[in-house]
């Protein structure tokens, strides 16, 4: 007993140590983090993105999840009203009428409804609503600003724009129908916002040394210091961590924070133009219009980042997970504006 004990340890430490056994290669731990299927099928966690057939070659560039569904939203499209995409696999889209051909830039699911906005089009008409992303219809906005992110948390929908009315980049509505501007420190261009552990962050693409601020409520917020003055695009939570990624920014395009309030930057694997980034089971991803080959990249923690081959080289802007899967949208492709990689 002893015996085969010290040579499981043995065995143990050479593996742990990346010493290749019989001819074998050395093991990556790193690798076998994200997906230990590189070396034994039977714990096989990630395939590689793969592409699909989007409904319609429009710019899609917004996507969520949510209640056995995919929702996307474009700003434009070669048919009129076909800027809503759904879709239950990822794999089979099919077009929904929306209401308005507004720019729709981002959709987000929260206590039973889809919520789209907008960061142009017919006046009063930058928010829609769907309770099953298929049959849609218009809110009324409080004000006609470029609105590029929404999200969802603790009972409320938040949206934060990039331009438009000073002191009113931010709205807020309990039910997704009936829309109130918010007040905020400062009047940066807010590329996204997110919401986890009690806590909103939006992060934005201007300001100096100011590009994140953070709400409890959603209705007051404060200013918090950035890692970097760089263009942050995306932001997200999970596992105890806020990430963020920027289209800009050399060896810094990534910033993390447990709290929403003391930020780190951190490498990305490469420095491509970063447009978004999700979390789902134990895994960020992050998607990017730039690059060849890799515009994709994943991490555990959100600060070692290792490169996911995209599947093609469009311009991925939305990515979001469901049902074991990340599913990103793409402003530009023929054909193939969807991708999806399995991770469950």
């Amino acid at each position: 007993m002893k015996i085969k004990s010290n040579m499981t340890t043995m065995l143990y430490f050479l593996l742990l140590s990346g010493i290749g056994i019989l001819g074998c290669q050395a093991w990556d731990y790193d690798a076998y983090l994200e997906g230990p299927c590189t070396y034994d099928a039977n714990y096989c966690t990630w395939t590689d993105f793969v592409t699909a057939s989007s409904a319609a070659d429009n710019q899609w560039v917004g996507v969520t999840y949510g209640n056995g569904l995919f929702v996307a939203v474009a700003q434009s499209s070669t048919v009129a009203n076909e800027r809503v995409m759904t879709s239950p696999d990822a794999i089979t889209w099919t077009i929904r009428s929306n209401p308005v051909d507004n720019t729709w830039l981002d959709v987000a699911y929260g206590n039973g409804l889809f919520v789209a906005v907008a960061n142009g089009g017919t006046t009063g008409t930058y928010i829609m609503t769907s309770p099953d992303g298929i049959t849609w219809t218009i809110r009324s906005n409080p004000v006609d600003n470029q609105w590029g992110s929404v999200t969802y948390g603790n009972g409320l929908f938040v949206a934060v724009a990039y331009a438009g009315t000073a002191g009113t980049y931010i709205m807020t509505s309990p039910d997704g129908f009936t829309w109130t501007t918010r007040s905020y420190p400062v009047d940066n261009a807010w590329r996204s916002v997110t919401y986890g552990n009690g806590l909103f962050v939006a992060v934005a693409s201007t300001g100096t040394t100011d590009r994140v601020m953070t709400s409890s409520d959603g209705l007051t917020w404060t200013s918090r210091t950035s890692a970097a003055d760089i263009s942050w695009w995306g932001v997200t939570y999970g596992n105890g961590l806020f990430v963020a990624v920027a289209i800009d920014g050399i060896g810094n395009g990534v910033m993390t924070s447990p709290d929403g309030i003391t930020w780190t930057t951190r490498t990305s694997a490469v420095d491509n133009q970063w447009n978004g980034v999700a979390y789902g089971n134990g895994l960020f991803v992050a998607v990017a219009g730039s690059g060849t080959g890799d515009r994709a990249m994943s991490s555990r923690d959100g600060i070692t980042w290792r490169i996911r081959p995209s599947a093609t080289d469009n311009q991925w802007i939305g990515v979001t997970y469901g049902n074991g899967l990340f599913v990103a949208v793409a402003g530009t492709g023929t054909g193939d504006g969807v991708m999806y990689a399995k991770w469950q």
